[in-house]
């Protein structure tokens, strides 16, 4: 068996069928095209439709190996597979592909010199000389792109445009560095070619051309470097007696030419300028020459000399200098900088006292060359030098003068192996060592903050028995969780970091610096508590403002009253002067709570049940002018609940088009509005700041929710009955707004809690109540409301009649196809909830579907059986569906059946109007309520009956729509009925609901776990 057969079975043996197979069609194809052959190596491209840039393929018959660039799964792909397929397969053999009419051309560039600058050709070099017509013509009888004698075919506007549109006879094979190059065309002159490269834009153009094989300038053969040359400065002595040397900056000699600006060209290599313009475009103003006198070598010394360093390479060749040292040695020192999780380690080759490991050095040896670096200039000693490196490479793989950038485990190898090294005493001195066996310890720190919203308290690390040696705890928290273990002391001293206690107590401390960073540097009050756990950790008092708020805090739920126990109305004006009407046990305890966190200067969520009247214990701690912000629907319902509760306080409406901003004690506002205004919102000084239904910003990227953390207040507090409806994100966002920082930055919290809880991370769990627990006060209706009926959740089952059944299944097939295409593609989640929509309407009613007509379905039908019987027994009931349009074909039917209704959606103009009558007990026994427009903010006790016609993926929106009827003042059992059709969609829906609830119960009501709508729950519903 020959060496390519062998290598074709070896292929076919790894290769999967299918690709395989895809292999096969493109050798047929005759898209296999040879490139080079460098010794036992075959390069071919692939010249496959829909590809800029061929594949290049590499076999290696001798061995049966193949390489592969084109990024696939597998490395024995389809690419692989049709080079050896052609190879084997040519009637002239593989080196047929390399001298056939398919063979890969190539691009050569041009380069003509210009005052203004480069300008790059582009020319199209087809295999076998025909290079003088082809693709890269226009058809116009006046072109002249090719010069006749072989220089290949020209380049009209970008070569991408012309590979994308015409890459079936082109007949070349870009590589990625023929595409860089004409990106950077491209991105610079736009379809122009003819555009001179500037000064400032060479240095770029000549990187990209390093990894082009073919250029040429004015007809010649150079290559591209992006090494940059400098000029040559030198001290030599100055003519005369009297001692002085002279500097002389010029150019390199061994430039052959400047050939445009910032372009040098030495040895048929084409460079970049170094050192910016400071010497002119085309080096102009060299050369420069400058005497100094003995008088003013201190000067050249202190301040010409380290300056001119930064700047060009440095030759001394003079003696009338400080003279040379033969006691300095060469030594190797580092220099190494921390950043976040990356170290950043540049050995560098200088002359220091080795009696002397902190000297400062005197020289250093860059690129052979001796730079002096102040002092005494050191007598070199080159061998010695060549043994320094040679063991730094052995021992930790590093070069004098190249920098190298680290993280995670290897910057900890590479650091270890550096302290080995300057231990094993050849390095000749340096700091390091000493400092790295040091541990450092955590400790406090208290300051004059200067502001009332932050805490005077930090913390930071040192070293131990040296308190005046401090690190960031920033930078200990980043070297513990990248795994460095060495943190920088500055001046190239180290210290280790105290891993055993991290890992008892760095998530503490790395809290307290996200809560920082999340607040503008400052400590905010509400982590005030994590100071307390780590002076526990650290066995010291805390801070007298950290023990006194602890006490505060401590035990804020335990004086909750029973929920049968007295409340009188001096009891709730005692509370709060102002407030007239009563309280009960659980809102007494409420506003207690309330008021101990103001007195604090630390914000709140009050999180509630819905219908426990979330209003009023609001409403009692009102302090100072305040903001409202609450849903435009029930803007007017706090205007009444205003006059009702607190009389004493003046009230400003702010909101409609011509608003103005008042002196009331109380503005109320609008989420619209305060989006709209919240320049001058914020500008004004709020005592109390209440964002009602604040689940309206439970998007923490939403424009409602970035207005409402610019409001500023003394206090600031968050109602909402389902302060998490999805995802944790929501908290946060609630907490932000409360207690800005207390949970530190978004993107924090994610890391730290919201990926664990995904993970039931029990720990995580804990951890989260934990530091939320002062901040967040919720009860359940049925905990402290035992007078409150009870609440009954049922679920009527509909069957769906053939024709509903043979569209929801039509339906059903269509939808699955988009669904698994959004999860797959780039639509994700969201999209493919949209394309669920029609699946959901058709279980519902077929005549929401487009261009479908039918009177009638067997979930409405169902309703008004329902709604017939609850009517005939005295009973009124809510019907809520997210579809007005669903709603309107309930309607006709209540009419046939003489059953009154009322109507509240989002077009409803007097919405006081519609609820009042139907609280009234002679009106109509039915409300038909959409779930965005009723959901919230209402108070409809005269039902006992909810019917909610189409379940929702968010429970805690049904949640509200239920909790209409049944709260305080509901006399009467509430019975909640959910529609749901058989074996439809809908079934899962219910499934999805109660694992989106162990959101909320595994933080609020201390569940064991959390969930968020995945893939795999969204594929689910359609199984």
């Amino acid at each position: 068996m020959s060496d390519w057969s062998a290598l074709l079975e070896a292929l076919k043996e790894e290769c999967p069928s299918a690709l395989w197979s895809r292999g096969v069609e493109l050798a047929r194809a005759g898209v296999v095209a040879g490139e080079e052959r460098d010794g036992a190596e075959w390069r071919f491209r692939v010249r496959e439709t829909g590809r800029p840039i061929p594949p290049a393929v590499s076999l290696y018959p001798e061995d049966s190996e193949w390489e592969c660039d084109c990024g696939g799964r597998f490395e024995a792909c389809e690419h692989a597979a049709a080079c050896a397929v052609a190879a084997t397969q040519a009637p002239g053999g593989p080196e047929s592909l390399f001298t056939g009419p398919d063979a890969n051309g190539s691009i050569r560039h041009n380069l003509v010199a210009t005052p203004g600058g480069l300008i790059v050709e582009r020319r199209i070099l087809r295999p076998g000389g025909t290079n003088d017509e082809g693709p890269g013509r226009s058809g116009d009888p006046d072109d002249n792109r090719s010069d006749g004698d072989g220089d290949g075919v020209g380049v009209d506007g970008t070569l991408l445009d012309l590979v994308a549109g015409r890459s079936a006879d082109l007949g070349v094979a870009p590589t990625h560095a023929d595409l860089d190059v004409d990106r950077f065309l491209s991105g610079f002159g736009g379809r122009r070619t003819d555009r001179p490269i500037p000064f400032d834009r060479v240095a770029g153009l000549l990187r990209l051309l390093v990894g082009v094989s073919d250029i040429r300038l004015d007809g010649r053969a150079v290559r591209a470097s992006s090494e940059p040359l400098y000029p040559r400065a030198s001290i030599t002595d100055a003519n005369g007696d009297r001692g002085a040397v002279e500097l002389t900056i010029e150019a390199d000699p061994e430039v052959d030419a400047i050939v445009a600006p910032g372009v040098l060209l030495r040895g048929g290599v084409l460079h970049p300028f170094g050192a910016g313009g400071r010497f002119g475009e085309r080096w102009e103003k060299l050369p420069l020459r400058r005497t100094f006198e003995p008088s003013e070598f201190a000067e050249l010394i202190g301040q010409v000399l380290p300056e001119l360093r930064r700047t060009v390479p440095l030759e001394i060749h003079t003696q009338r200098l400080p003279r040379e040292k033969a006691a300095l040695s060469p030594v190797i020192r580092f220099e190494i900088d921390m950043e976040g999780g990356s170290v950043d380690i540049l050995p560098l080759l200088v002359y220091a006292d080795p009696a002397d490991k902190s000297a400062t050095p005197t020289a250093r040896v860059d690129a052979g060359r001796l730079v002096h670096l102040g002092g005494a200039v050191p007598l070199r000693d080159e061998p010695a030098e060549k043994r320094l490196q040679l063991a730094l490479k052995d021992r930790t793989n590093l070069m004098p003068g190249r920098r190298v950038r680290l993280e995670g485990a290897d910057a900890a190898r590479v650091l270890a192996e550096i302290e080995e090294f300057e231990r094993s005493g050849r390095h000749g001195g340096g700091p390091q060592t000493e400092r790295a066996r040091a541990e450092l310890v955590a400790r406090l720190i208290t300051s004059d903050s200067g502001d009332d919203d932050a805490a005077a308290v930090d913390v930071a690390f040192e070293v131990a028995g040296d308190g005046d040696l401090q690190v960031s705890a920033g930078a200990v928290i980043t070297a513990w969780r990248e795994g460095i273990g060495l943190v920088s002391l500055g001046g190239g001293a180290f210290a280790r970091v105290p891993d055993a206690w991290l890992e008892r107590h760095g998530d503490l401390v790395a809290e307290l610096l996200s809560a920082r960073q999340a607040n503008d540097g400052a400590l905010p009050r509400a982590a005030l508590p994590l100071i307390a756990e780590l002076c526990e950790a650290l066995e010291q008092p805390p801070p007298f403002e950290v023990e006194r708020l602890r006490g505060l805090l401590s035990g804020m739920h335990r004086d909750q009253p029973a929920a049968d126990s007295a409340e009188t109305a001096e009891d709730a004006s005692r509370l709060c002067p102002g407030f007239r009407g009563e309280l009960r046990p659980y809102q007494q305890t409420g506003v207690r709570w309330l008021r101990r966190l103001r007195e604090a200067g630390l914000g709140a969520v009050l999180a509630d049940d819905m219908g426990l009247g979330k209003t009023i214990q609001a409403l009692c701690v009102l302090n100072g002018r305040s903001l409202i912000v609450c849903p435009r629907s029930v803007i007017h319902n706090w205007v009444r609940e205003l006059e009702k509760f607190r009389p004493d306080l003046s009230v400003d409406l702010y909101h409609g088009p011509r608003r103005s901003l008042g002196n009331g004690d109380v503005t109320l506002t609008t989420y619209a509005t305060m989006r709209n205004d919240i320049d001058t919102l914020s500008a004004q000084g709020w005592g109390t700041v209440i964002l009602d239904e604040a689940q309206a910003i439970k998007n923490p990227d939403s424009q409602a929710a970035r207005a409402a953390f610019e409001l500023e207040a003394k206090f600031r507090l968050s109602l909402s009955g389902t302060p998490i409806e999805n995802r944790l994100s929501e908290l946060w966002s609630q907490m932000h707004f409360a207690n800005r920082g207390l949970l530190g930055g978004r993107s924090d919290f994610t890391a730290r809690y919201e990926a664990p809880l995904l993970a039931d991370d029990p720990t995580t769990l804990e951890r989260l109540r934990r530091r939320i627990r002062p901040f967040v006060l919720r009860r359940l209706k049925r905990d402290v409301a035992s007078d409150l009926p009870p609440r009954t959740d049922s679920v009527l089952h509909v069957e769906l009649d053939d024709t509903e059944r043979a569209a929801y299944d039509a339906v059903r097939n269509a939808t699955r196809a988009d669904v698994v295409r959004n999860l797959t593609g780039s639509g994700g989640v969201l999209a493919a909830l949209e394309a669920l929509l029609r699946l959901r309407q058709a279980a519902c009613h077929r005549g929401l579907l487009p261009g479908v007509d039918a009177a009638s379905s067997s979930k409405v039908e169902a309703l008004c059986e329902a709604l017939e019987d609850a009517a005939a027994d005295g009973h009124k009931a809510l019907v809520f569906s997210q579809w007005t349009g669903l709603l309107d074909r309930v309607e006709p039917h209540l009419d046939r059946l003489c059953l009154d209704f009322v109507r509240l959606d989002g077009s409803t103009r007097d919405r006081a109007a519609v609820v009042d009558r139907f609280q009234s007990p002679e009106g109509p026994p039915v409300m038909l309520v959409s779930l965005t427009a009723g959901g919230t903010g209402l108070n409809l006790t005269a039902a006992d009956h909810v019917f909610l016609l189409d379940p929702w993926w968010n429970p805690a929106v049904e949640d509200q729509a239920a909790d209409r009827a049944h709260r305080i003042g509901q006399d009467r059992p509430v019975m909640v009925y959910r529609l749901v059709a058989k074996d439809t969609v809908e079934e899962r829906v219910l499934d999805l609901q109660a694992r989106k609830r162990a959101v909320a119960q595994g933080v609020l009501d201390g569940g064991s776990g959390a969930a968020a709508l995945t893939r795999e729950d969204i594929l689910a519903l359609l199984d």
